[in-house]
């Protein structure tokens, strides 16, 4: 039997296969803050004005929808009954990570990367990533969403105290503005996709389509990273004076930040004992920051390269755990076998239908 090294065509269809939203991602990143640094101010107003209202908003809520939507409502309340690993991922979210933030914060040489990064760290969860990198993990996406809504409520309150309380007096925020977008954009996405969920057929349609879907969730997900370097395009060029050793120094912290939530969460899973599933969802809930608000609240400050730290902040955490994901799904691959096998051989003798209900749900 002879070997036949595989073909170019299907090493780089594999390639892509494993690849293709990383090298999206450096695509997007790159044109939105080419073509949005290099259009004159007048041109860039223009563009804002016909998709800027669009292009986050309408891509998070559609995203959450998707999420919520292919999401067991079994699942929805398992989660709900038992909350801890939820709980655990919002207070490192919106209480570790900011004060992990602040001493970085002070290595910082202008005032709009310091408080730059300390928006980064005190935002809610993300509104999208969270879960679709959780469920290509294999991890419980539920608890994910979970996190999502309960930081995204808790943000108008929290997000304004540690800015406050780190950053000093200088932001001011419109709170009820605030409350308003963040009901919108991620609270009632994820109510409505559970209640179209509760209807059989469209139930069945999407079950049978889920990695369709997820694929289109990520694809949307590249729209808000391309319209939030369209919109930083203009600082990028100012920031042309500030010199490269301050955005080394900016990026290398947003990254330690992160990886840093994502340690810390995990750490937190093992002492408790969470189960795998909710380990790897808290770990990308926790550690994984929303860009939208990251940009209204960028904007809100008023300074003009406030929004760089929000924006490596999001990138780094894709193409992270973009490669985190995939060694926790060959864990996970790994285990199913050994703990089907477990499952079989273990019944529980006072629910011996447990097995085959578990995952079902009334038509």
């Amino acid at each position: 039997m002879t070997f036949s090294p595989p073909s170019r065509e299907s090493a780089l269809r594999a390639f892509w296969s494993r690849h293709w939203f990383l090298v999206c991602l450096t695509v997007c990143i790159i044109a939105g803050l080419s073509v949005g640094g290099g259009i004159d101010s007048g041109s860039h107003v223009r563009v804002e004005q016909v998709v800027g209202g669009i292009a986050p908003k309408l891509m998070v809520s559609l995203v959450l929808v998707l999420m919520s939507i292919t999401l067991a409502t079994d699942d929805v309340k398992q989660a709900i009954k038992a909350p801890g690993p939820a709980v655990w991922a919002c207070i490192v979210n919106l209480a570790l990570m900011p004060l992990f933030a602040w001493p970085l914060s002070l290595l910082q040489t202008t005032d709009d990367f310091r408080l730059g990064l300390l928006i980064a760290a005190s935002v809610p969860s993300t509104m999208a990533t969270a879960s679709v990198w959780t469920r290509n993990a294999g991890g419980n996406d539920a608890v994910s969403l979970l996190v999502t809504a309960a930081t995204s409520g808790l943000c108008w309150l929290v997000t304004p105290f540690w800015l406050r309380t780190l950053g000093g007096n200088v932001v001011n925020l419109d709170m009820q503005g605030l409350v308003v977008i963040l009901l919108i954009s991620a609270l009632v996405p994820i109510i409505v996709g559970q209640i179209l969920r509760q209807w059989s057929a469209i139930r069945t349609w999407v079950d049978a389509r889920k990695r369709g879907i997820g694929m289109t969730a990520q694809c949307c997900i590249l729209t808000i990273v391309a319209w939030a370097s369209f919109q930083g395009g203009p600082q990028f060029t100012q920031g042309s004076e500030v010199g490269a050793l301050a955005f080394l120094v900016v990026g290398a912290c947003c990254i330690a930040l992160h990886l840093a939530g994502m340690a810390i969460a995990v750490a937190g899973c093992r002492w408790a004992g969470f189960s795998r599933r909710d380990t790897i969802a808290v770990a990308f809930a926790g550690s994984q920051k929303t860009l939208p608000i990251g940009i209204l609240l960028a904007e809100a400050i008023g300074l003009p390269l406030a929004l760089f730290p929000m924006l490596i902040y999001h990138a780094a955490q894709l193409f992270i755990d973009t490669s985190i994901a995939a060694r926790f799904a060959a864990g996970s691959r790994t285990s199913q076998p050994s703990a089907a096998k477990d499952a079989v051989d273990q019944p529980d003798p006072e629910k011996p239908g447990e097995q085959e209900d578990r995952h079902r749900e009334p038509g």
